[in-house]
């Protein structure tokens, strides 16, 4: 309980550094996610898996132990993706759920059996790709 004031520090968390997990190669503009540890990494198929944003710049963690190397993710934005050509994501989308495939692109369902992990809302979709926030 406070009796005096206090310096509360603020972020309005939309660029953030985050810490990348052990093997991982993030390139600049990728979808990126944190693992089931907590650690960025880039989006693949996999259930364990959630959305961080996108990568602000590269950062190669492929010889370093987890948290070994940050990356710069931005939040809180829409951003475009490519669609997924067997599982495409369509104007009936629209504020709809799509999925992770991979650190580029997202899909319409979780196909494959359950083996995909939420992207995000689709907020748009044009002939060359989808918008995601």
């Amino acid at each position: 309980m406070l009796a005096a004031d206090r310096n509360t520090l603020a972020t309005d968390g939309k660029l953030v550094v985050l810490p990348v997990a052990a093997g991982a190669k993030i390139f600049a503009g990728a979808l990126v996610v944190a693992n089931a540890t907590g650690y960025v990494a880039p989006g693949s198929t996999a259930t364990t898996l959630t959305y961080l944003g996108r990568a602000e710049e590269y950062v190669d963690n492929t010889a370093g132990a987890d948290g070994a190397a940050t990356v710069r993710v931005r939040r809180g934005s829409a951003f475009y993706w490519k669609n997924a050509a067997g599982d495409l994501v369509t104007q009936a989308s629209l504020g709809k759920p799509c999925y992770i495939v991979d650190d580029e692109t997202v899909s319409k369902t979780n196909a494959g059996g359950n083996t995909q992990s939420l992207a995000g809302t689709v907020i748009g979709v044009d002939a060359g790709g989808v918008w995601v926030e």
